[in-house]
Parts: C-alpha cells; sequence; structure tokens
C-alpha cells in the first residue's frame, strides 16, 4: 500500500471510529431516556452491573483511554469505584460528564494523522498504539452499549429500534 492509500485508510479508521462513538452515545441516551431512577440504578443480582454504573464505567474506559491515554491528559480514574458506587444519581448527572468526555475524545481524534495512528501510548500499563487504543474503546463501549440495550428491553419490554 502506498502513502496516499495509508493516509486513506487511517482517515476512514478515524472518521469511522468518530461515527461509532457519536452513534453508541445516540443509543444509551435512548436507553436512558427509557428508564425511571428505579430501573437505571437496578441491580437482580449482585454480580450484574446497573446502567448507572455502566454508565459511569463508560466514561472512566473512555477518559483513560483516550483523554488521556492518547489525548495526553492526566489520569485519575478510580475504576473500582465505577462499579461499587450504589448511590442513584440522577440519569442526566451521569449522561452529562459522558457526553463531555466523548466530545472531548472527538476532539482528540479529529485532531490525529495517519502517522499518529502508529504513535505507542502507556495505557493501564500496557504499551499500545494510538490505533489500538482506539479499537479497544469503540469495541469496548459498543459491548456495554448492548448491555445497556438489553438491559433497557428487559426493564421495560419495548422494542427500541435498534
Amino acid at each position: 500500500m502506498n502513502p496516499p492509500q495509508m493516509d486513506a485508510l487511517a482517515t476512514e479508521f478515524i472518521t469511522v471510529s468518530r461515527a461509532e462513538l457519536k452513534e453508541k452515545l445516540q443509543q444509551i441516551e435512548a436507553c436512558v431516556a427509557q428508564l425511571t431512577a428505579e430501573q437505571l440504578w437496578n441491580r437482580r443480582h449482585e454480580t450484574e452491573n446497573a446502567v448507572g454504573n455502566l454508565l459511569l464505567h463508560l466514561r472512566g474506559n473512555v477518559q483513560q483511554w483516550l483523554v488521556c491515554g492518547v489525548g495526553g491528559h492526566s489520569d485519575n480514574r478510580d475504576r473500582d469505584a465505577e462499579f461499587a458506587d450504589r448511590v442513584p444519581t440522577p440519569a442526566e448527572d451521569l449522561l452529562r460528564p459522558l457526553r463531555e468526555t466523548l466530545a472531548g475524545v472527538d476532539a482528540v481524534l479529529a485532531g490525529l494523522s495517519a502517522k499518529d495512528l502508529l504513535n505507542t501510548r502507556q495505557i493501564q500499563g500496557r504499551k499500545l498504539t494510538v490505533l489500538h487504543a482506539i479499537y479497544h474503546v469503540v469495541e469496548h463501549l459498543s459491548g456495554h452499549v448492548g448491555q445497556i440495550i438489553w438491559a433497557t428491553k428487559r426493564a421495560t419490554g419495548r422494542d427500541l429500534g435498534f
């Protein structure tokens, strides 16, 4: 593959990643809009994650990997607290930081070049390329959004249309 093709491939990867993150946020918002405060924090079993905890976790993961790990900002994540939290935080107070984080991610991704994708970063004690970090976040977010969709369908009995 010649350099112009590599640049086009890198640009497409970044463009698709940005679009996927925006789409997943829209799906999260649509799900959360269907849930009551009780449903947002419901756990049928202690080993389950409430949707509220998943929102905290997604914000932490995306922040750590892309805003901090790729974007160079300081990281102060407390992953265990994301799952331990049992305070029924209102939906908007969970969505706002997630939206802000994803906006920050979009800015980081928009500023990347093809060459940047092959740079390495240290994230969670692992040496990874920027491309790997982006790929991880998109797939990780998608997996948890699937859980949020399932939990919303289970709680509401509604077809969400996606």
